[in-house]
């Protein structure tokens, strides 16, 4: 995983910050699909390495394109 750590951070970047944008608590996204809050925090910190279903299913669980988590976020 240690190569692709910066695609890893961006992800989890952008997963929090659509999360938030929900409205949602990691909790709240985590028993959409998975039921386990760590795995949400641990995929938001970078620190998770996971299967694209996973992101996908999360990419739903906000109503969000998944391509959206592979982009830098812009700071407006």
């Amino acid at each position: 995983m240690e190569k692709h750590t910066d695609i890893f951070k961006i992800i989890g970047l952008n997963v929090k910050a659509y999360r938030k944008k929900a409205g949602l608590t990691q909790q709240q996204l985590a028993d959409k699909f998975l039921g386990d809050r760590s795995k949400i925090s641990d995929i938001e910190h970078g620190k998770e390495d996971f299967m694209l279903s996973t992101l996908l299913d999360i990419a739903d669980g906000l109503g969000v394109d998944v391509k959206k988590f592979f982009m830098p976020i812009k700071e407006d």
